[in-house]
């Protein structure tokens, strides 16, 4: 099991995580709370370890905003976390391909409502999808649970997110992996590794000690 680690926003966090080695960081572009900018970012990216990929998140965000931070090697993936359909996943598959980026991973999140909007999302030409609560004031982060009986079978790999914790990861994981029905690659976290709205060294670690006996 992979784990990534969300809205990384200080030098301290990247000095954390280059410690304690997840498979995933996630800058954040978008929101209020955990964004930040080009400048930051770039900044953050040259201190982090080589062996962690960097994800870029962002919400119905320009698309050569984000053809700018893959030509300039700020983010290793590219996570689409608001209301991006079909059309505008080919129009930045497009971009990127044509400064020869066609490789790079996209990770679609899907709000889970119900197990039909699941399925659908998977016909996405995407790579994964993020699974993760649905809010109807935010498009993700809130730091809550969604029922996970409602994620179906699925062909696609796919990450989860929404308020996993150091107390219900494993419990979390066990209970999907009993239904027989597909298992997530990836643990998504962020509020969970935070101690007054920073990150935590103690718990960044306890999570992926956590996460990667899975």
């Amino acid at each position: 099991m992979k784990i990534k680690i969300c809205g990384l926003k200080r030098e301290e966090d990247i000095e954390y995580v280059n410690v304690c080695k997840p498979d995933y960081i996630g800058f954040v572009f978008a929101g209020q709370k955990r964004k930040i900018d080009y400048d930051t970012a770039k900044h953050l990216k040259s201190k982090l370890d080589s062996s962690i990929r960097a994800v870029g998140v962002f919400v119905n965000e320009n698309i050569e905003f984000i053809d700018r931070l893959v030509c300039d090697n700020i983010i290793d993936m590219i996570q689409l976390h608001g209301d991006e359909d079909e059309n505008y996943i080919s129009r930045l598959k497009e971009h990127l391909s044509v400064k020869g980026n066609q490789d790079i991973p996209i990770i679609k999140a899907v709000r889970v409502r119900s197990k039909e909007q699941v399925l659908e999302s998977e016909s996405l030409p995407v790579d994964y999808l993020l699974l993760d609560a649905f809010s109807e004031k935010d498009y993700g982060g809130v730091g809550v649970t969604f029922n996970h009986e409602l994620i179906p079978e699925l062909c696609k790999p796919y990450m989860l997110a929404g308020g996993i914790d150091f107390e219900n990861v494993t419990k979390i994981i066990k209970n999907i992996s009993l239904k027989n029905v597909s298992v997530p690659v990836c643990v998504d976290v962020s509020s969970s590794v935070e101690t007054d709205g920073y990150k935590d060294y103690k718990k960044i670690e306890e999570m992926v000690d956590i996460v990667q006996r899975l």
